[in-house]
């Protein structure tokens, strides 16, 4: 019994011996009690509800220009069919009295949380930054640095490329002589032309999903690659439910980008499974032979034990 317990403080006395990481004692110093954490809550929450509050006033009184910028694809496609020589310049109606002013309301809505998305994601990461590693600091910045400039990037697609080529479809119903007159609600096209774009935005976003999974191990290349055919009919599926618009161009435009994105995802998710396979390969074998040094120094104390248990029972049988 004297022996185990000896063998189990050694045992516990080479973990406590083990030295703790820069980053370890970094996360050590960054804690704090549950009240604090409320309150830092608080005071983060409190931040972005200033910032937010501060674009929306600014982008509100801007509202006006902000929807005549957004107006630009049904101009342009108006033009394109030849509406401006059978009906002259577009114009939006509204069709209630409060309608014009709940569209100002709902641009700078819109327009202040895209302007304030910075600063609201700065004082996210200043409340959820304490609880990381270092390394896992910078990757989560990049992930929000790079995860809004991909939404942009998908709402600006959809703005110069995807928009106009659905409004020109849909205007093609009044080329024809016989043909209905458009009379274009403000609402109907805000609306559409918001949800096109967020909906863009948001599958923008699929590399930096597939990326995040590769990183956690959940998904490979291998996987991703066996998938990639019946990912197609998913696109195509998931455009004609995104796209609010039941015509099959905006299903197609927004199906052809997933599918394009999903195979550069993969090349990404091929690099990280390979970085991550080499890395998991290392630390395997780093943690073999420390586990084999720690076997020859738990048998070395064995045999001294033994060593020193026989010349106690020699020197009591001297005494005896």
């Amino acid at each position: 019994m004297a022996k185990q317990a000896t063998k189990r403080r050694r045992d516990d006395d080479d973990e406590d011996d083990v030295p703790k990481s820069q980053d370890e004692k970094d996360l050590e110093a960054s804690r704090m009690p549950f009240l604090s954490h409320l309150v830092e809550l608080r005071d983060r929450v409190r931040n972005a509800a200033i910032w937010f509050l501060l674009a929306f006033v600014v982008c509100w009184y801007f509202s006006a220009q902000i929807f005549e910028w957004l107006k630009g694809p049904m101009s342009r496609a108006w033009i394109a069919e030849g509406l401006d020589k059978k009906f002259g310049d577009p114009h939006l109606v509204f069709t209630k009295l409060v309608e014009p002013f709940w569209i100002e309301i709902s641009i700078g809505l819109w327009a202040g949380i895209f302007a304030a998305s910075p600063f609201i994601f700065h004082q996210l990461w200043k409340f959820i930054a304490p609880g990381l590693y270092k390394r896992e600091r910078r990757i989560t910045v990049a992930f929000a640095v790079f995860s809004a400039l991909f939404f942009i990037c998908g709402a600006l697609f959809c703005y110069y490329f995807v928009l106009e080529n659905l409004y020109s479809f849909l205007l093609g119903y009044a080329k024809d002589t016989t043909g209905p007159q458009p009379m274009l609600v403000m609402s109907e096209y805000l609306d559409l032309t918001r949800d096109m774009m967020l909906a863009f935005g948001a599958v923008f976003e699929l590399p930096l999903l597939i990326l995040f999974l590769s990183m956690v191990g959940l998904v490979t290349h291998r996987g991703l690659w066996k998938f990639n055919r019946w990912f197609i009919v998913i696109a195509f599926i998931v455009g004609a439910i995104l796209t609010p618009s039941p015509d099959v161009v905006s299903q197609v435009m927004m199906a052809v980008p997933m599918v394009i994105l999903y195979n550069l995802s993969i090349v990404v998710a091929w690099i990280v499974t390979r970085r991550r396979e080499k890395a998991e390969a290392e630390l395997r074998a780093q943690e073999e032979v420390a586990d084999a040094k720690a076997r020859a120094r738990r048998r070395k104390r064995d045999e001294d034990d033994d060593d020193e248990d026989d010349n106690n029972d020699d020197d009591d049988e001297d005494d005896a």
